[in-house]
């Protein structure tokens, strides 16, 4: 498995975004006010994963009083890890694209609602893609020659293609 590239992560949420202004383009008025539960939901988990990737941190590097973490266990969390950026990401490109949509009348109570709401389940996303990324990172195995990068080996002068 490679390490989670943001470049990615962000190339979904303009995938996203895109196809979600689409989607309001012909929906927006058939749909009920945003609701704003998303926000902490997406905040609880952010913070339960910065603390699972500091507490596995320790693990890993041994530090006093931890046990060492099971190889699956760091498996399990660097998937789970990888699945929220992605997600997050999804849910940031969707919420960016009502932004978008509903910039255009605020002046309407709704619209204003729906833009607050959304804005702000996107800075909650991009918090949870942060904290996948955190996790991700706390999973790399200390001295692990894949953790590094490392550039390319040179090409020889005398190689023929």
């Amino acid at each position: 498995m490679t390490p989670t590239r943001v470049r990615a992560l962000v190339v979904a949420a303009a995938v996203c975004a895109l196809a979600s202004w689409l989607v309001l383009r012909l929906l927006y008025s058939a749909l009920p006010p945003l609701p704003w539960t998303v926000v902490p939901a997406l905040v609880i988990v952010a913070a339960a994963e910065a603390w699972t990737g500091h507490e596995l941190r320790a693990r890993i590097h041994g530090r006093p009083g931890t046990k060492p973490a099971p190889p699956l266990y760091v498996a399990r969390m660097a998937v789970l890890a990888k699945a929220t950026s992605q997600a997050a990401a999804v849910i940031g490109g969707i919420a960016a694209g009502f932004v978008v949509y509903v910039a255009g009348s605020l002046s309407a109570s709704i619209p204003r609602h729906d833009a607050i709401t959304s804005g702000t389940i996107f800075g909650a996303s991009v918090l949870l893609a942060l904290a996948g990324l955190y996790l991700e990172h706390c999973c790399r195995i200390p001295g692990d020659p894949g953790s590094e990068r490392r550039a390319p080996p040179p090409r020889s002068a005398g190689r023929l293609h």
